[in-house]
Protein backbone atom coordinates (compact mmCIF):
# COMPACT_ATOMS: atom_id res chain seq x y z
CA UNK A 1 0.00 0.00 0.00
CA UNK A 2 1.91 3.45 -0.78
CA UNK A 3 2.11 6.17 1.32
CA UNK A 4 -1.53 8.32 0.21
CA UNK A 5 -3.64 5.33 0.57
CA UNK A 6 -2.19 4.15 4.13
CA UNK A 7 -2.68 7.83 5.41
CA UNK A 8 -6.30 7.39 3.43
CA UNK A 9 -7.29 4.24 5.08
CA UNK A 10 -5.73 5.28 8.46
CA UNK A 11 -7.72 8.12 8.22
CA UNK A 12 -10.92 6.66 7.50
CA UNK A 13 -10.41 4.05 10.67
CA UNK A 14 -10.01 7.10 13.29
CA UNK A 15 -12.84 8.65 12.41
CA UNK A 16 -14.61 5.13 12.28
CA UNK A 17 -13.25 5.06 15.84
CA UNK A 18 -14.31 8.08 17.07
CA UNK A 19 -17.85 7.82 15.61
CA UNK A 20 -18.30 4.96 15.84
CA UNK A 21 -21.43 5.79 17.97
CA UNK A 22 -22.93 7.75 15.24
CA UNK A 23 -22.31 4.90 12.81
CA UNK A 24 -22.83 1.97 14.81
CA UNK A 25 -26.55 3.02 15.24
CA UNK A 26 -27.15 3.87 11.29
CA UNK A 27 -25.49 0.12 10.75
CA UNK A 28 -27.52 -1.45 13.42
CA UNK A 29 -30.86 -0.08 12.56
CA UNK A 30 -30.07 -0.93 8.87
CA UNK A 31 -28.77 -4.50 10.16
CA UNK A 32 -31.78 -4.89 12.16
CA UNK A 33 -34.68 -4.50 9.39
CA UNK A 34 -32.88 -6.64 7.02
CA UNK A 35 -32.77 -9.58 9.79
CA UNK A 36 -36.40 -8.98 10.36
CA UNK A 37 -37.24 -8.60 7.09
CA UNK A 38 -35.47 -12.42 5.95
CA UNK A 39 -37.25 -14.00 9.19
CA UNK A 40 -40.86 -12.27 8.57
CA UNK A 41 -40.44 -13.53 4.64
CA UNK A 42 -40.69 -9.99 3.67
CA UNK A 43 -43.45 -8.61 5.17
CA UNK A 44 -41.68 -6.44 7.50
CA UNK A 45 -40.88 -3.69 4.69
CA UNK A 46 -44.33 -4.23 3.09
CA UNK A 47 -46.24 -0.99 2.42
CA UNK A 48 -49.06 -1.33 5.19
CA UNK A 49 -46.51 -2.91 7.59
CA UNK A 50 -43.92 0.42 6.90
CA UNK A 51 -47.02 3.10 7.52
CA UNK A 52 -48.17 1.17 10.39
CA UNK A 53 -44.20 1.21 11.54
CA UNK A 54 -44.83 5.15 11.42
CA UNK A 55 -48.42 5.17 13.27
CA UNK A 56 -47.63 2.55 15.99
CA UNK A 57 -43.88 5.16 17.18
CA UNK A 58 -45.08 8.35 16.36
CA UNK A 59 -46.41 9.40 19.98
CA UNK A 60 -42.74 7.58 21.15
CA UNK A 61 -40.44 9.51 18.62
CA UNK A 62 -42.32 12.73 19.59
CA UNK A 63 -41.72 12.70 23.36
CA UNK A 64 -38.12 11.30 22.40
CA UNK A 65 -37.67 14.89 21.19
CA UNK A 66 -38.44 16.22 24.61
CA UNK A 67 -36.95 13.43 26.58
CA UNK A 68 -33.75 13.77 24.78
CA UNK A 69 -33.35 17.25 26.09
CA UNK A 70 -34.06 16.33 29.90
CA UNK A 71 -31.87 13.69 29.57
CA UNK A 72 -28.83 16.61 28.02
CA UNK A 73 -29.38 18.62 30.89
CA UNK A 74 -28.74 16.03 33.52
CA UNK A 75 -31.89 14.97 34.44
CA UNK A 76 -35.23 12.44 33.67
CA UNK A 77 -38.52 12.50 33.51
CA UNK A 78 -40.16 9.22 34.55
CA UNK A 79 -43.84 10.97 34.00
CA UNK A 80 -44.20 11.08 30.48
CA UNK A 81 -46.47 8.01 30.00
CA UNK A 82 -48.78 8.94 32.64
CA UNK A 83 -49.10 12.76 31.69
CA UNK A 84 -49.46 11.58 28.19
CA UNK A 85 -52.58 9.30 29.66
CA UNK A 86 -54.13 11.59 31.29
CA UNK A 87 -54.47 14.09 28.78
CA UNK A 88 -55.45 11.83 26.24
CA UNK A 89 -58.18 10.79 29.19
CA UNK A 90 -58.71 14.70 29.44
CA UNK A 91 -58.99 15.72 25.34
CA UNK A 92 -61.98 12.22 25.31
CA UNK A 93 -63.66 14.23 28.30
CA UNK A 94 -63.53 17.11 26.49
CA UNK A 95 -64.78 16.25 23.07
CA UNK A 96 -66.77 13.34 23.80
CA UNK A 97 -68.73 14.33 26.70
CA UNK A 98 -68.49 17.91 26.94
CA UNK A 99 -68.65 17.90 23.32
CA UNK A 100 -65.78 20.87 22.59
CA UNK A 101 -64.64 21.75 19.31
CA UNK A 102 -61.27 20.35 18.36
CA UNK A 103 -59.80 23.59 17.43
CA UNK A 104 -60.12 24.22 21.27
CA UNK A 105 -59.58 21.11 22.34
CA UNK A 106 -55.95 20.56 20.97
CA UNK A 107 -54.44 23.71 22.37
CA UNK A 108 -55.93 23.45 25.85
CA UNK A 109 -54.32 20.13 26.01
CA UNK A 110 -50.78 21.25 24.94
CA UNK A 111 -51.66 23.61 27.79
CA UNK A 112 -52.35 21.48 30.19
CA UNK A 113 -49.14 19.24 29.51
CA UNK A 114 -46.81 22.50 29.50
CA UNK A 115 -48.10 23.29 32.93
CA UNK A 116 -47.68 19.93 34.09
CA UNK A 117 -43.99 20.25 32.90
CA UNK A 118 -43.70 23.64 34.69
CA UNK A 119 -44.93 22.27 37.88
CA UNK A 120 -42.53 18.95 37.87
CA UNK A 121 -39.71 21.69 36.37
CA UNK A 122 -40.07 24.15 39.18
CA UNK A 123 -39.49 21.84 41.69
CA UNK A 124 -36.22 19.97 40.04
CA UNK A 125 -34.83 23.46 38.87
CA UNK A 126 -35.86 25.92 41.73
CA UNK A 127 -35.89 23.68 44.52
CA UNK A 128 -33.16 21.51 43.47
CA UNK A 129 -35.24 18.23 44.10
CA UNK A 130 -33.93 15.30 42.43
CA UNK A 131 -36.00 14.95 38.97
CA UNK A 132 -36.43 10.82 39.49
CA UNK A 133 -38.04 11.94 42.41
CA UNK A 134 -40.51 14.62 41.09
CA UNK A 135 -41.12 12.29 37.61
CA UNK A 136 -41.79 9.69 39.88
CA UNK A 137 -44.24 11.54 42.52
CA UNK A 138 -46.24 12.87 38.55
CA UNK A 139 -46.00 9.31 37.44
CA UNK A 140 -48.00 7.85 40.42
CA UNK A 141 -50.27 11.33 40.64
CA UNK A 142 -51.28 11.39 37.19
CA UNK A 143 -51.77 7.78 36.84
CA UNK A 144 -54.48 8.28 39.43
CA UNK A 145 -55.86 11.29 37.71
CA UNK A 146 -56.51 9.64 34.93
CA UNK A 147 -58.18 6.75 36.36
CA UNK A 148 -60.39 9.50 38.32
CA UNK A 149 -60.93 11.27 35.43
CA UNK A 150 -62.18 8.40 32.89
CA UNK A 151 -64.02 6.72 36.12
CA UNK A 152 -62.39 3.35 35.56
CA UNK A 153 -63.51 3.10 31.69
CA UNK A 154 -62.41 3.86 28.46
CA UNK A 155 -64.29 7.43 26.63
CA UNK A 156 -64.62 7.04 22.74
CA UNK A 157 -65.12 7.27 19.93
CA UNK A 158 -63.31 10.28 18.74
CA UNK A 159 -64.79 12.39 15.17
CA UNK A 160 -63.04 11.86 12.22
CA UNK A 161 -61.23 15.05 12.01
CA UNK A 162 -59.65 14.29 15.99
CA UNK A 163 -58.65 10.60 14.29
CA UNK A 164 -56.85 12.20 11.38
CA UNK A 165 -54.06 13.47 13.97
CA UNK A 166 -52.98 10.04 13.67
CA UNK A 167 -55.00 7.81 11.20
CA UNK A 168 -55.07 10.65 8.62
CA UNK A 169 -52.88 10.91 4.89
CA UNK A 170 -52.18 13.58 2.99
CA UNK A 171 -54.12 13.67 -0.12
CA UNK A 172 -52.18 13.58 -3.83
CA UNK A 173 -52.83 16.86 -5.19
CA UNK A 174 -52.19 16.06 -8.53
CA UNK A 175 -55.13 13.37 -8.36
CA UNK A 176 -52.95 10.65 -9.52
CA UNK A 177 -54.00 7.91 -7.05
CA UNK A 178 -51.26 5.04 -7.03
CA UNK A 179 -48.30 5.89 -6.83
CA UNK A 180 -48.97 9.26 -5.07
CA UNK A 181 -47.12 11.86 -6.73
CA UNK A 182 -47.13 13.91 -3.78
CA UNK A 183 -45.47 11.75 -1.79
CA UNK A 184 -43.13 10.90 -4.57
CA UNK A 185 -42.16 15.05 -5.04
CA UNK A 186 -42.14 15.29 -1.38
CA UNK A 187 -39.51 13.01 -1.15
CA UNK A 188 -37.10 14.07 -3.78
CA UNK A 189 -37.88 17.66 -1.87
CA UNK A 190 -36.65 15.95 1.60
CA UNK A 191 -33.56 14.11 -0.15
CA UNK A 192 -32.54 17.23 -1.92
CA UNK A 193 -32.66 19.28 0.81
CA UNK A 194 -30.60 17.04 3.00
CA UNK A 195 -27.56 16.57 0.88
CA UNK A 196 -27.73 20.62 0.04
CA UNK A 197 -27.75 21.01 3.77
CA UNK A 198 -24.95 18.49 4.11
CA UNK A 199 -22.86 19.77 1.55
CA UNK A 200 -23.67 23.37 3.00
CA UNK A 201 -22.57 22.49 6.18
CA UNK A 202 -19.20 20.60 5.57
CA UNK A 203 -18.56 23.86 3.49
CA UNK A 204 -18.45 25.44 6.34
CA UNK A 205 -16.42 23.14 8.47
CA UNK A 206 -13.81 23.00 5.41
CA UNK A 207 -13.92 27.38 5.32
CA UNK A 208 -13.76 27.47 9.63
CA UNK A 209 -10.71 24.33 9.73
CA UNK A 210 -13.26 22.37 11.42
CA UNK A 211 -12.59 18.22 11.33
CA UNK A 212 -14.81 16.87 9.33
CA UNK A 213 -15.95 13.43 7.80
CA UNK A 214 -13.70 11.96 5.08
CA UNK A 215 -15.25 12.63 1.52
CA UNK A 216 -16.03 8.68 1.08
CA UNK A 217 -18.29 8.40 4.06
CA UNK A 218 -19.74 11.63 3.22
CA UNK A 219 -21.25 10.38 -0.54
CA UNK A 220 -21.71 7.02 0.85
CA UNK A 221 -23.44 8.60 3.88
CA UNK A 222 -25.82 10.30 1.89
CA UNK A 223 -26.11 8.22 -0.62
CA UNK A 224 -27.11 5.71 1.89
CA UNK A 225 -29.71 7.86 3.53
CA UNK A 226 -31.33 9.23 0.26
CA UNK A 227 -31.76 5.87 -1.39
CA UNK A 228 -33.54 4.32 2.21
CA UNK A 229 -35.60 7.40 2.42
CA UNK A 230 -36.63 7.30 -2.04
CA UNK A 231 -37.39 3.78 -0.78
CA UNK A 232 -39.84 4.46 2.15
CA UNK A 233 -41.56 7.04 0.47
CA UNK A 234 -41.79 4.76 -2.75
CA UNK A 235 -43.67 2.28 -0.43
CA UNK A 236 -45.94 4.33 1.24
CA UNK A 237 -46.58 6.43 -2.39
CA UNK A 238 -48.22 2.82 -3.86
CA UNK A 239 -49.83 2.75 -0.36
CA UNK A 240 -52.02 5.26 0.74
CA UNK A 241 -49.50 8.01 0.73
CA UNK A 242 -47.88 10.21 3.49
CA UNK A 243 -49.45 9.73 6.73
CA UNK A 244 -50.45 13.00 8.61
CA UNK A 245 -48.15 11.64 11.77
CA UNK A 246 -45.36 11.36 9.27
CA UNK A 247 -45.01 15.13 8.22
CA UNK A 248 -45.92 16.14 11.83
CA UNK A 249 -42.44 13.67 12.97
CA UNK A 250 -40.31 15.31 10.23
CA UNK A 251 -41.02 18.70 11.10
CA UNK A 252 -40.90 18.59 15.07
CA UNK A 253 -37.33 16.50 14.46
CA UNK A 254 -35.97 19.45 11.86
CA UNK A 255 -37.09 22.19 14.42
CA UNK A 256 -35.54 20.52 16.95
CA UNK A 257 -32.54 19.50 15.69
CA UNK A 258 -32.21 23.09 14.53
CA UNK A 259 -32.69 24.25 17.97
CA UNK A 260 -30.09 22.27 19.64
CA UNK A 261 -27.42 21.79 16.91
CA UNK A 262 -27.56 25.45 15.49
CA UNK A 263 -28.45 27.77 18.58
CA UNK A 264 -27.34 29.33 21.79
CA UNK A 265 -30.38 27.80 23.58
CA UNK A 266 -29.38 24.11 22.51
CA UNK A 267 -25.76 24.95 23.43
CA UNK A 268 -27.01 26.01 26.84
CA UNK A 269 -28.84 23.02 27.44
CA UNK A 270 -25.82 20.87 26.82
CA UNK A 271 -23.49 23.16 28.34
CA UNK A 272 -25.92 22.58 31.72
CA UNK A 273 -25.50 18.66 31.46
CA UNK A 274 -21.93 19.02 30.87
CA UNK A 275 -20.59 21.07 33.64
CA UNK A 276 -23.86 23.02 35.55
CA UNK A 277 -21.76 24.96 38.32
CA UNK A 278 -19.08 26.02 35.00
CA UNK A 279 -22.21 27.00 33.34
CA UNK A 280 -23.71 29.19 36.11
CA UNK A 281 -20.53 30.63 36.37
CA UNK A 282 -20.56 31.37 32.79
CA UNK A 283 -23.75 33.33 33.24
CA UNK A 284 -25.95 30.58 31.96
CA UNK A 285 -29.41 30.99 34.38
CA UNK A 286 -29.14 27.43 34.49
CA UNK A 287 -32.85 27.24 36.51
CA UNK A 288 -34.66 28.69 34.32
CA UNK A 289 -33.28 26.54 31.27
CA UNK A 290 -33.84 23.23 33.50
CA UNK A 291 -37.38 24.96 33.79
CA UNK A 292 -37.72 25.01 29.85
CA UNK A 293 -36.73 21.92 29.07
CA UNK A 294 -39.45 20.32 31.69
CA UNK A 295 -42.03 22.44 30.29
CA UNK A 296 -41.23 21.25 26.67
CA UNK A 297 -41.18 17.78 27.79
CA UNK A 298 -44.77 18.28 29.09
CA UNK A 299 -45.99 19.81 25.94
CA UNK A 300 -45.18 16.96 23.54
CA UNK A 301 -46.24 13.81 26.29
CA UNK A 302 -49.39 16.09 25.82
CA UNK A 303 -49.06 15.76 21.90
CA UNK A 304 -48.09 12.55 22.27
CA UNK A 305 -51.22 11.56 24.47
CA UNK A 306 -53.18 13.39 21.69
CA UNK A 307 -51.53 10.96 19.08
CA UNK A 308 -52.37 7.80 20.91
CA UNK A 309 -56.08 8.93 21.78
CA UNK A 310 -56.60 9.20 18.40
CA UNK A 311 -54.94 5.89 16.99
CA UNK A 312 -57.07 3.53 19.50
CA UNK A 313 -60.26 6.37 18.55
CA UNK A 314 -60.46 5.64 22.44
CA UNK A 315 -58.92 7.02 26.00
CA UNK A 316 -58.10 3.82 28.20
CA UNK A 317 -57.64 4.37 32.08
CA UNK A 318 -54.19 2.15 30.96
CA UNK A 319 -53.00 4.24 27.92
CA UNK A 320 -49.46 5.51 28.37
CA UNK A 321 -48.63 2.48 31.15
CA UNK A 322 -44.99 1.65 30.53
CA UNK A 323 -44.32 4.04 27.68
CA UNK A 324 -41.72 6.47 29.53
CA UNK A 325 -39.51 2.98 29.65
CA UNK A 326 -39.56 2.85 25.78
CA UNK A 327 -38.97 6.77 25.35
CA UNK A 328 -36.10 6.58 27.99
CA UNK A 329 -34.55 3.34 25.78
CA UNK A 330 -35.00 5.22 22.84
CA UNK A 331 -33.10 8.30 23.81
CA UNK A 332 -30.34 6.23 25.82
CA UNK A 333 -29.84 3.74 22.64
CA UNK A 334 -29.86 6.71 20.36
CA UNK A 335 -26.12 7.61 21.50
CA UNK A 336 -27.06 10.28 24.63
CA UNK A 337 -25.01 10.13 27.84
CA UNK A 338 -26.41 8.66 31.20
CA UNK A 339 -24.51 11.78 32.69
CA UNK A 340 -25.95 14.08 30.28
CA UNK A 341 -24.12 16.99 27.94
CA UNK A 342 -24.45 14.44 25.04
CA UNK A 343 -26.68 13.55 22.64
CA UNK A 344 -28.32 14.01 18.98
CA UNK A 345 -31.54 14.44 18.27
CA UNK A 346 -31.33 12.19 14.63
CA UNK A 347 -29.53 9.69 17.44
CA UNK A 348 -33.22 9.68 19.38
CA UNK A 349 -35.57 9.22 16.25
CA UNK A 350 -32.73 6.35 15.06
CA UNK A 351 -33.02 4.67 18.60
CA UNK A 352 -36.69 4.92 18.63
CA UNK A 353 -37.27 3.35 14.91
CA UNK A 354 -34.75 0.69 16.39
CA UNK A 355 -37.13 0.11 19.16
CA UNK A 356 -40.01 0.45 17.11
CA UNK A 357 -38.53 -2.19 14.44
CA UNK A 358 -37.71 -4.76 17.10
CA UNK A 359 -41.22 -4.48 18.37
CA UNK A 360 -42.76 -4.88 15.06
CA UNK A 361 -40.62 -7.51 13.87
CA UNK A 362 -40.89 -9.82 17.27
CA UNK A 363 -44.66 -9.19 16.96
CA UNK A 364 -44.77 -10.59 13.35
CA UNK A 365 -42.56 -13.85 14.58
CA UNK A 366 -44.82 -14.17 16.98
CA UNK A 367 -42.07 -13.95 19.62
CA UNK A 368 -44.70 -13.48 23.22
CA UNK A 369 -44.39 -9.88 24.87
CA UNK A 370 -42.24 -12.16 27.82
CA UNK A 371 -39.00 -12.56 25.82
CA UNK A 372 -39.95 -8.91 23.84
CA UNK A 373 -39.01 -7.41 27.37
CA UNK A 374 -36.56 -8.97 27.83
CA UNK A 375 -34.77 -8.52 24.86
CA UNK A 376 -35.47 -5.16 24.94
CA UNK A 377 -34.45 -4.88 28.09
CA UNK A 378 -30.80 -6.67 27.02
CA UNK A 379 -30.69 -4.36 24.41
CA UNK A 380 -30.55 -0.94 26.44
CA UNK A 381 -28.06 -2.25 28.90
CA UNK A 382 -25.72 -2.98 26.04
CA UNK A 383 -26.23 0.67 25.05
CA UNK A 384 -25.55 1.97 28.41
CA UNK A 385 -22.79 -0.28 28.50
CA UNK A 386 -21.11 0.76 25.51
CA UNK A 387 -21.37 4.13 26.64
CA UNK A 388 -19.65 3.63 30.00
CA UNK A 389 -16.65 1.97 28.08
CA UNK A 390 -16.40 4.56 25.73
CA UNK A 391 -15.42 6.91 28.21
CA UNK A 392 -13.19 4.80 29.85
CA UNK A 393 -11.47 4.00 27.01
CA UNK A 394 -11.36 7.96 26.13
CA UNK A 395 -10.62 9.08 30.16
Amino acid sequence: MNQPNARAAGGIGAYLLKHMREYGLLFALIAIMLFFQIVTEGTLLKPVNITNLFLQNSYIIIMALGMLMVIVAGHIDLSVGSVMGFVGALAAVLIVEWHLPIAVVIPVSLLVGALIGAAQGYFVAFWRIPSFIVTLAGMLVFRGLSLWLLEGQSVGPFPKSFQSLSNGFIPDLFGVGKPNVTALAAGIIAVAVLVWMGVKTRARNTRYGIEDEPTSFFVARNVIVSAALMFVIWKLAGFRGLPNVLISMAVLTALYAFVTERTTLGRRVYAIGGNEKAAKLSGIKTERLTFLTFVNMGALAALGGLVFAARLNTATPKAGFGVELDVIAAVFIGGASMSGGAGKIVGAVVGAFIMGVMNNGMSIMGIGIDYQQVIKGLVLLAAVFFDVYNKQKQG
